[in-house]
């Protein structure tokens, strides 16, 4: 009889509080439509961790528990994601217009300056790196570098996992206010002219094995996530692997989607979530994309000093690694100011750039941190 009740003698306010939050979620997820593929799985999986010994997360038998240990810890799911992620990316847009790769990188901005103020508020160095890769706009890149520097408190990974995905999808709502306190209408108004330039065959293979071997030597720590973006683009660029790079784009993207979303979700346990170290982190994720936006269009504007051709300032917003998000924002806000200026593709080419910029940031991270813990 006391197994029977057991679970409704043990629910306590906690388990209350995270039932709220993952319906909110799932809220979000159905109703807003933010981010739904994670968002969704990512409340159910709270729910599933939150019922009173729930056998999902049993330390010795728990499904959520085994999954965690063997597709989260070792970085199998989110590095299978980037080769799912590579494979739908086409770089084409950003070989078109290297200059764009300057934005890619200036929008990074958010990541360190976020890491500083996540220092000054208390947290060590390790939790404070894998805050600020918050600001990277990249689901998996938090989850590796969390993974790599957070080993002791699974909440603290999966509050930044949520704030990493819930800001990605509140793009559309962060970035406009920032962009237009930054920028005068006249600079919004800016044309930007786009020359079509044919990207050979070879050029499109060579890049993805090019950038591996370049990050590689640079920030070997990165070469997971770098290398299996990369593979997944080669995948797609070689012609000859239609069928896998389908099955990439589709049934991998899907299927390891669906189960990280779940196993995130499994973490946020009651006990461990409700700390005042999760809400700082919501509140710095916020920080960290707002300094990603002001970065890349201070960057942008900086340029206009000396170049003699103006670039729209809203391109360097478009560097941080929400894609196509980002961009269509962007060219929104353009169209806004004048239905006739069309910026997408010099966008598209930044945002391209924002996502080698942060898989970088990360491996730097990785490379960095661990010499002064």
């Amino acid at each position: 009889m006391q197994e029977l009740v057991k679970g409704i003698t043990n629910f306590s306010l906690g388990n209350l509080i995270m039932f709220v939050i993952a319906g909110i979620l799932i809220y979000l997820a159905i109703t807003k439509e933010y981010e739904p593929t994670l968002l969704l799985p990512i409340g159910f999986g709270t729910i599933l961790s939150n019922i009173p010994f729930s056998a999902a997360i049993d330390p010795e038998h728990g499904v959520l528990t085994f999954l965690y240990n063997n597709a989260i810890r070792n970085d199998l799911f989110p590095v299978l994601i980037f080769i799912a992620v590579g494979a739908m990316i086409d770089f084409g847009p950003l070989l078109q217009n290297p200059f764009m790769l300057f934005f890619g990188a200036a929008a990074q901005f958010g990541i360190f300056a976020t890491m500083m103020l996540a220092l000054l508020l208390g947290f060590d160095l390790g939790a404070a790196a894998s805050i600020g890769i918050i600001g990277a706009a990249d689901g998996p890149t938090s989850i590796f570098v969390a993974n790599k520097f957070i080993t002791d408190n699974q909440a603290l990974v999966g509050a930044i996992t949520v704030a990493a995905y819930s800001y990605m999808s509140l793009v559309p709502i962060i970035q406009p206010p920032v962009i237009k306190l930054l920028t005068t209408k006249k600079e919004r108004l800016i044309r930007m002219e786009y020359t079509q330039v044919d990207i050979p065959k070879s050029v499109k293979i060579l890049f993805p094995i090019v950038i591996t071997i370049i990050a590689g030597i640079v920030a070997p720590d990165s070469v997971s996530l770098v290398g299996l973006l990369m593979f997944g683009n080669l995948i797609r660029e070689c012609g000859v692997l239609e069928r896998l790079s389908q099955s990439a784009q589709n049934e991998l993207a899907n299927l390891v989607t669906i189960l990280l979303g779940v196993i995130i979700g499994s973490t946020m346990v009651a006990r461990d979530f409700l700390q005042w170290q999760t809400l700082a982190i919501l509140g710095l994720g916020l920080v960290a994309f707002i300094f990603d936006t002001a970065g890349g269009v201070l960057f942008a504007k900086f340029l206009n000093l000396f170049l003699k051709k103006k670039v729209n300032p809203m391109i360097g917003a478009a560097g941080i690694s929400a894609f196509p998000m980002s961009a269509r924002v962007i060219q929104k806000m353009a169209t806004k100011e004048d239905p006739t200026n069309f910026i997408i593709m010099q966008s598209i080419s930044a945002n391209v750039s924002g996502q080698l910029g942060s898989v970088v940031a990360g491996g730097m991270l990785l490379a960095l941190v661990p010499s002064f813990l």
